[in-house]
């Protein structure tokens, strides 16, 4: 390879998923959906029952939804409002939309975001100066990751913490301690999107405060679907009001795009004059903004489509297990089911089998979790019915038996996952 050239890595098997760029894969990377979001979609020719996209609530298909952004489109077609929020792009529509989820998410002020990802840099990058510091869940998501290599100068403004494990963070808060110059920021998930367990915010919220930090929640997973009116991962522990910036997303739960920041009002006014992916970006298309105001009434008045989510998910849950294979045990209605030797040409192999039978998962594995295992990411949603669990079942029941999988009564690795949330 030609090491003065830029390029030349792009010829190699290199990079991430290098193996599936350099075969043009598009069946287990970037499969090609040939439908609308829904609980049955079309692939490869098929109808499949759909398990992997996040569409918790069933709001993808609704038509009130529809009908909202239909109205948008009819008064504002796809581009209105012209320019950023700073400039020209500005609305009434904007602000109420933001005084609405500031008033759900039980704060004082709220900022929109084009894209979640792009609202989690946006937000920890104008918040950490030059002497903070940062401290971080290992698995936490990308997003997250990459705004903290972005928002410090040097590595050693960072530190991180096992997953979960409150007796580490303490010990890393104890550390900054001793030679912190300026502030701290805690930055932590509120449900781990791909393992479905929950941050333990009861004892992190306790700590932050003990050793005088501030704390993040990237709560994508969990609006719309934790606490007992949807409001998320802080509701569901009662410490809502102890985090300091929430952030959620609404690609999830509220099946569309974009995201906020929810804080004090001081706050949100620094990130809103500060963060560079909004400053400098379109504002948020109304279409989205006049649609969204439909989807938040629906998830606040959702408690019967939460209740539907997660009967299928405890259904899902126990039908699996009842067939030897080892289901995570969280409290989200994520369903992560694990299987013996991970190798990356069996999952393949698996997840084909499913996909024939018409089910579709995607597969997980190392460094996402330990070597030796696989993991469905399975997700539930409030469309799903019981027919569409036993119809699951059953072709989960098929591959154990057909490929003859030998399922582990040993799953100490895997348990070590959802073993970390210690009390400190």
């Amino acid at each position: 390879m030609n090491e003065k050239d830029i390029f030349a890595k792009c010829d190699t098997d290199g990079g991430y998923f290098g193996m599936f760029r350099a075969q043009g894969d598009r069946y287990y990377t970037m499969p090609v959906m040939e439908s609308v979001p829904g609980k049955i979609m079309r692939f490869d020719g098929k109808d499949c029952l759909m398990w992997s996209i996040n569409n918790y609530l069933g709001l993808a298909e609704n038509e009130e939804i529809k009908q909202a952004a239909a109205d948008a489109i009819q008064e504002w077609g796809v581009s209105g409002p012209m320019g950023s929020r700073m400039m020209s792009g500005n609305t009434v529509d904007h602000i109420e939309l933001e005084q609405s989820l500031a008033a759900f998410a039980n704060k004082e002020s709220a900022i929109l975001f084009n894209f979640g990802y792009l609202g989690v840099i946006g937000t920890i990058a104008s918040l950490v100066g030059p002497d903070d510091v940062i401290v971080i869940d290992k698995l936490d998501h990308a997003s997250i990751i990459d705004a903290t290599f972005g928002a410090v100068s040097g590595r050693n403004q960072i530190h991180a913490f096992r997953h979960n494990d409150m007796n580490h963070l303490e010990k890393v808060l104890k550390k900054v301690n001793e030679t912190r110059k300026a502030g701290v920021l805690v930055l932590t998930e509120g449900v781990y999107g791909m393992t479905g367990d929950i941050a333990n915010l009861k004892d992190i919220t306790a700590l932050k405060d003990r050793y005088d930090a501030r704390l993040f929640i990237d709560d994508a997973h969990g609006v719309g679907v934790m606490g007992k009116t949807g409001r998320g991962t802080g509701e569901h522990f009662g410490v809502q009001d102890q985090i300091d910036v929430y952030f959620a997303t609404f690609a999830k739960a509220f099946a569309s795009i974009g995201g906020f920041s929810a804080a004090s009002k001081n706050v949100v006014e620094w990130i809103r004059y500060n963060a560079r992916t909004q400053i400098f970006a379109k504002s948020l298309p109304m279409i989205y903004v006049k649609s969204l105001k439909k989807t938040l009434q629906l998830v606040e008045d959702g408690q019967d489509r939460r209740k539907r989510l997660f009967d299928i998910a405890a259904k899902l849950s126990a039908g699996l297990s009842e067939l030897g294979f080892y289901v995570g045990k969280v409290e989200s209605p994520i369903v992560p089911v694990f299987m013996p030797d991970g190798e990356t040409g069996t999952a393949m192999e698996w997840i084909h089998y499913l996909r024939e039978k018409g089910i579709f998962v995607t597969g997980v594995s190392y460094p996402v979790i330990p070597r030796g295992f696989v993991m469905f990411r399975m997700i539930p949603t409030a469309s799903h019915d019981d027919a569409d669990v036993e119809r699951t079942v059953a072709a989960f029941k098929s591959l154990r038996d057909d490929k003859n999988i030998q399922l582990s009564a040993d799953n100490s690795e895997i348990s070590r996952l959802y073993g970390g949330s210690q009390h400190a």
